[in-house]
């Protein structure tokens, strides 16, 4: 959705993700879709690091799922630890620290007497949690557009104040 709305070219691989890569306004930015286990995305942060000159505090952010945010809701932070969630360990090892942005999208909570969380993050979602996602892409697109139009602090302080989120 991103990409559709920002009229960037389609994905193309890129080592360990696919990529799309364009401008918008004055900006240069790049895309990345891991194709990787998401335990192991990490590995495509780093071939773009090494292959772009970034500075994953300021020009870096990663969007992940979490079962800790109930499904609709989403929560936009500077920086932080992995808090239990492997994707975001394998890119905290990638970069080297927890200082790069992190946009943490809702799936949860995990139903009573699911005991693995995998089991219920890699399940299909239901037709209702569809359309409770497709209602927060616009927000979510509005989000990272504020992110990497005006900076983290701005982002977190619009939208993480809403009550649609955490």
């Amino acid at each position: 959705m991103l990409a559709e709305q920002w009229g960037l070219p389609r994905f193309r691989r890129s080592g360990r993700s696919v990529a799309a890569r364009g401008t918008r306004g004055d900006t240069a930015l790049v895309l990345l879709k891991p194709q990787t286990y998401m335990n192991r995305s990490g590995e495509a942060v780093r071939e773009l690091l090494t292959a772009v000159p970034l500075d994953p505090a300021t020009d870096v952010l990663v969007l992940v799922d979490d079962v800790a945010l109930p499904l609709g809701s989403f929560r936009l932070r500077a920086r932080g630890s992995a808090g239990g969630h492997n994707g975001l360990r394998s890119v905290e090892d990638a970069i080297g620290s927890g200082d790069y942005a992190r946009l943490r999208i809702g799936i949860g909570p995990v139903p009573a007497g699911v005991d693995d969380h995998a089991d219920f993050v890699l399940a299909d979602f239901a037709r209702d949690e569809l359309a409770v996602l497709a209602d927060e892409l616009p927000d979510l697109v509005d989000a990272v557009d504020c992110w990497l139009t005006d900076g983290i602090e701005r982002a977190m302080n619009r939208f993480n104040r809403r009550g649609s989120t955490e």
